[in-house]
C-alpha cells in the first residue's frame, strides 16, 4: 500500500526572495560575462523563470499530493505559501470533517422482517496518499461501503427483541451498541482508503409500510402481556401478604375453602381492568 510521506517543499516566502534575486542578477550577469558564457547564463535565466511556476497554496485542513511524471513523491500539509519542483503535479485533498447520510435502505432484519434504515457517517481523510491511490474515487467509495456496512448490520440483528432472551441487542432498543458496532464495521471497510470514521449513527429506523400495522399490533400485544405479568406478580404478592397478616394477627380463622374464595376474590379485584363494585355481606361469615 502507498502510505503518505512528507514531500520536498520549501517556504514560499523564502523562495520568492531567492528567485527574485536570481531573476535580477541573471540579466546583469549576461551583460558582463564573455560571449562563451552568455548562452549558458541565458539558459539558466529560463530555468529561473520556470521556477516561478513552482509556487502553490495550502489552505487550512487541506493536503497537497505531489506527483512527478505519475510517481508519488510526497504530500504537503503545512498551510500557507509553499514552493516545490515546478514539474510536480499538486492534487488537492480536503482533510476537513465531512458528513455522509445514506439513503433509506430497505432490508430484512435477522428475523426476516422488512425494515427501512438509514445512517449518518461522520468521516475525514487522514492519509492523502491512500485516499488518492488505493481507491479510484474515495468519496464514492465511502458512500458505497458505508451503505454495505449498514445493510450487513441490519441483516445480522433483529429490529426488536420483544423480550426474548438469547437474541443479543436489537436495533431499536440498543442505540449506543448499534452505533459502536456500525462505526467499527464502517471503519474496517474504509481503512484501506485512508479514511477515519469519527461517528456513525442511525438516522432512520422503522418497519416497512407493508408490515408496519401488523408489527405495531405485535408491539402492543407484547406490552399488554408484560403489563399483565407485572400486575399478576403484584396481585399474588398482595394476596400472600393479606393472608399472612390475617393469620399472624389472628383477625379471622379461615379454612382452606374460605382462603381459596378470598384469594379468588382478591385476584379478581386486583387484576381486573375495571374498578370492582363492592357488595356488603350482611350475614355471617359462612352465609
Amino acid at each position: 500500500m502507498i502510505e503518505e510521506r512528507q514531500g520536498s517543499t520549501y517556504n514560499g516566502y523564502a523562495a520568492i526572495g531567492v528567485l527574485l534575486l536570481l531573476t535580477l542578477a541573471t540579466p546583469v550577469a549576461i551583460g558582463i560575462l564573455p560571449m562563451m558564457l552568455k548562452i549558458p547564463m541565458a539558459l539558466f535565466g529560463l530555468l529561473v523563470f520556470a521556477c516561478w511556476l513552482g509556487f502553490f497554496m495550502v489552505a487550512p485542513n487541506q493536503g497537497r499530493v505531489l506527483q512527478l511524471f505519475g510517481r508519488y513523491v510526497g504530500s504537503e500539509r503545512i498551510e500557507g505559501l509553499r514552493w516545490a519542483n515546478p514539474l510536480y503535479m499538486k492534487a488537492k485533498v480536503s482533510l476537513r470533517v465531512r458528513n455522509f447520510e445514506s439513503g433509506t435502505l430497505k432490508v430484512n432484519d435477522s428475523n426476516g422482517n422488512p425494515i427501512d434504515i438509514a445512517a449518518v457517517i461522520v468521516w475525514k481523510v487522514v492519509d492523502t496518499a491512500e485516499a488518492l491511490f488505493e481507491v479510484d474515487d474515495y468519496e464514492n467509495y465511502v458512500q458505497i461501503q458505508s451503505e454495505a456496512a449498514l445493510r450487513n448490520l441490519a441483516t445480522t440483528h433483529p429490529y426488536d427483541s420483544y423480550g426474548e432472551e438469547g437474541q443479543g441487542f436489537c436495533l431499536r432498543g440498543s442505540p449506543e451498541e448499534v452505533a459502536a458496532l456500525l462505526k467499527t464495521e464502517v471503519q474496517n471497510r474504509l481503512s484501506k482508503a485512508g479514511v477515519e470514521v469519527i461517528e456513525a449513527r442511525l438516522s432512520h429506523l422503522a418497519y416497512s409500510p407493508e408490515i408496519a400495522n401488523a408489527m405495531l399490533q405485535r408491539q402492543q400485544a407484547a406490552a399488554i402481556v408484560a403489563a399483565r405479568q407485572k400486575i399478576v406478580e403484584g396481585a399474588v404478592g398482595m394476596v400472600d401478604l393479606a393472608l399472612n397478616k390475617l393469620a399472624d394477627q389472628n383477625v379471622v380463622d379461615l379454612n382452606e375453602e374460605r382462603k381459596a374464595a378470598m384469594v379468588s376474590n382478591l385476584l379478581v379485584v386486583l387484576c381486573g381492568e375495571h374498578a370492582a363494585s363492592p357488595v356488603v355481606n350482611a350475614g355471617s361469615l359462612y352465609t
